[in-house]
């Protein structure tokens, strides 16, 4: 991890995402002396579980995966973030710890936003706070349905919905697959590594996937989506 001070060439001087387009002048300068960028190298975390949260994360480039760690070093993996999400909102107005951890997949640059300013201009700016309630919600939407996916399917259907969730990043990251292992696509999925690997095979077996090195080609969309929703 890596602070990027403003006599850096890679420094960015204010947050160019729509979201914050809306900000009037002084909630821009408010947000832009409470921001510090910062480059995240591959395997960094961004967030630690448990972890006092003082700020709010939003994400400039680079894939984080967001996991929950369970007892016995157990770990399930919930999502993928991406180029414009931000990370820590559940630790931003309910919470003084992060409820999850994040480590990047690949190198990531982010700003650090005190939580403070972040509900400072919520309060301010009613347009701001409906965007920023609008991708809270969406978040945990995403979440519920994680949920329902690892308690109501059997196997089969919880690996097919994980493998449809993560080619849908193949558009922009092409190499989704390289930067997670087995384990990690286990994990997505709730399942052992050992059944994830078998599973796999018996879906190239079916002609659903190919697997070609580490990576997972999808060829067969609407079955593996039959199986997602069957299963």
């Amino acid at each position: 991890m890596k602070t990027i001070l403003e006599t850096d060439d890679n420094f960015i001087c204010d947050i160019k995402a729509p979201c914050f387009q809306t900000l009037g002048p002084d909630e821009v300068e408010l947000v832009r002396s409470a921001k510090t960028q910062v480059h995240f190298r591959k395997g960094d975390n961004l967030t630690k579980q448990g972890a006092f949260a003082s700020y709010v994360l939003f994400l400039i480039d680079g894939l984080v995966k967001q996991y929950l760690e369970g007892d016995n070093n157990k770990l399930y993996n919930l999502k993928i973030f991406q180029q414009g999400d931000f990370v820590g909102l559940s630790s931003a107005f309910s919470k003084s710890t992060f409820d999850y951890s994040t480590v990047a997949l690949t190198d990531c640059m982010a700003f650090l936003i005190e939580k403070e300013a972040i509900g400072q201009v919520v309060r301010q700016n009613g347009l701001f706070g409906f965007n920023f309630i609008q991708r809270y919600c969406e978040q945990s939407t995403g979440l519920f349905s994680t949920i329902r996916n690892v308690l109501y399917k059997q196997m089969n259907g919880r690996l097919a919905a994980t493998l449809l969730y993560l080619n849908g990043f193949k558009a922009a990251n092409p190499k989704i697959f390289y930067l997670l292992s087995r384990k990690d696509i286990a994990d997505f999925a709730g399942i052992s590594t050992e059944s994830a690997v078998k599973l796999l095979k018996s879906f190239e077996k079916d002609g659903l996937i190919q697997l070609k090195d580490k990576d997972v080609i999808v060829l067969d969309f609407d079955k593996l989506h039959e199986i997602s929703l069957r299963g």
